[in-house]
């Protein structure tokens, strides 16, 4: 597994209920720093056959990147997860965030 689209779904597997991680964190720890673009391509393609925890990543600001029906569904998600957004609807990533750490 050396490619980075399957480090990249396995670092988004990992991703434990109730943290999160950011695309750019995600696209670096699979090997491409500026590969965020590629993991939201990724998620938005795959997360459905490969059951990616697809709601766990958010973007650097601590915020959910859709609109609409997909921002109320990712932010009902996590919140049954346990992880609280403040009132601008962003989320506390010192808190929050999970830190992978790659080994291969």
């Amino acid at each position: 597994m050396n490619s980075f689209t399957d480090k990249a779904i396995s670092i988004i597997k990992s991703i434990p209920e109730g943290q999160v991680m950011t695309y750019g964190q995600i696209a670096r720890s699979a090997g491409n720093p500026h590969g965020a673009r590629q993991v939201a391509r990724l998620l938005h393609t795959m997360s459905k056959k490969h059951g990616l925890p697809w709601h766990r990543v958010i973007n650097s600001k601590g915020e959910i990147s859709l609109n609409g029906e997909g921002f109320e569904t990712q932010k009902y998600l996590l919140e049954k997860e346990g992880i609280a957004f403040s009132s601008n609807s962003r989320i506390n990533l010192t808190f929050y965030q999970y830190e992978f750490a790659y080994s291969e």
